[in-house]
Order: C-alpha cells, then sequence, then structure tokens
C-alpha cells in the first residue's frame, strides 16, 4: 500500500521545527530529508527514521525497530511520538547532525550520439 500524500504533509508538519525539510516521492512512498541528508522514510502511512545512537536515547523505552520495506535495514519506527512536534523534530534534527553529509553528485556526461 503506498503512502498517502495526506498522510506525508501531516509529517512534514510535526518536523516541521527541525528546519530545512522536505520530502520526495518514491516508488508510492517518500524520503524525507533534513539539511538535504535522508533522515527518514514514510512507508505505508507509517514513519521509519534512520537508527543513530542520538535517536535511540531520545526514543528510550518507546524504541520500536523495524523495516520500512522487505529487505531495508531496521530503522526506527515512530508510534505513539508522532503527535509530540518538538520530540519529533527534535528527533529529526539529531538524527540529521548524525549522519554523514551526502556524497556530491558526479556532474551528468552529455550524451554522445553514435
Amino acid at each position: 500500500m503506498a503512502s498517502t500524500s495526506i498522510f506525508m504533509e501531516y509529517i512534514s508538519e510535526q518536523i516541521a521545527e527541525a528546519e530545512n525539510i522536505s520530502y520526495k516521492k518514491m516508488f508510492g512512498e517518500y524520503a524525507v530529508y533534513c539539511d538535504e541528508k535522508v533522515v527518514a522514510l514514510v512507508c505505508d502511512n507509517q514513519l521509519f527514521v534512520k537508527p543513530t545512537a542520538a535517536g535511540r536515547e531520545m526514543l528510550g523505552a518507546n524504541l520500536h525497530e523495524a523495516p520500512p520495506y522487505p529487505g531495508a535495514k531496521l530503522h526506527f519506527r515512530i508510534t505513539e511520538e508522532l503527535d509530540d512536534k518538538k520530540l519529533l523534530s527534535s528527533i529529526i534534527a539529531a538524527t540529521a547532525k548524525e549522519l554523514p553529509a551526502p556524497k556530491p553528485k558526479k556532474p551528468k556526461q552529455p550524451k554522445v550520439k553514435k
């Protein structure tokens, strides 16, 4: 089941305090960016945050891990925390801070006609 744009907009509002938030639709699901880093995925109308030490500490006893899609690595599945804007924004910001910067993209080579 693909995620709905309504759910993604809700998540976007909930994490807006983290600043520099954007998202991109991919294969019916969404990648969530903070400071140009992929920090979370929205799959089947559920939020999955990339695992980091800071996120693990902030979630504490409420930590639930699950893969966002079959074959994926485990992420933090956010459940009860979805309605807590401050906590959710803090988790996203801390995750972005801990993740490495994205690798620079190689410039596209012009296509050569044969």
